[in-house]
């Protein structure tokens, strides 16, 4: 007996025109760029007792394996289906639970950072900081993409999109490793010191 894979309804099935993913994005890169912007900001204005710092890194450092142990296991798993070991369905469904952890982990790391006085003089935190929006700015560009994968057959291997998804699929993977290690590494060298 044969048993079908089926991937259960989420917010990426939502019929939505092209033109309309587009203002979408448009407007979450806004939103994204703005909240960036609103934290990097608040956190010159934070004067920190030590016990709330710590509890701001314990928690920053929590979102932080939440956001990116999530973030990898969705590209292991998109890397399986490119190699053909797994199917588009199983793909699709882990980035569709894997999303909140994500986005979760990601605003936790955005309000707890408000906490941790970044010294903004700094080159490497800087680099860590650009390196959080660039992913979070890649992430917002990957949502249309994921619809488009959504509504395709559950058994689409990867060689069968078009040769623009693909490569959109791969640079969007690159790009949020290179950001995601970027900003974990930064992140530990200023812990030290």
């Amino acid at each position: 007996m044969r048993s079908t894979i089926t991937v259960p309804p989420n917010y990426l099935e939502r019929p939505i025109s092209e033109k309309s993913s587009r203002k979408q994005v448009t407007a979450l890169v806004a939103v994204a760029v703005v909240v960036w912007g609103l934290t990097v900001y608040l956190s010159t204005l934070m004067d920190v007792a030590s016990p709330v710092r710590f509890v701001a890194l314990a928690a920053h450092i929590l979102s932080m394996v939440a956001a990116f142990g999530a973030v990898l296991l969705v590209d292991w798993h998109g890397f399986l289906w490119l190699l053909g070991r797994r199917a588009l369905s199983e793909t699709v469904r882990l980035d569709g639970a894997a999303t909140p952890l994500i986005w979760g982990g990601l605003a936790g790391m955005m309000i707890t950072g408000i906490f941790l006085e970044p010294n903004l003089a700094s080159p490497l935190t800087m680099a860590k900081l650009f390196a959080v929006l660039v992913l979070t700015l890649n992430g917002l560009m990957l949502i249309p993409l994921m619809r488009r994968l959504v509504r395709l057959s559950p058994i689409t291997p990867f060689s069968g999109l078009p040769v623009g998804q693909r490569i959109h699929l791969m640079l969007g993977a690159a790009i949020s490793q290179a950001a995601w290690w970027t900003a974990i590494i930064v992140g530990f060298i200023n812990a030290g010191t």
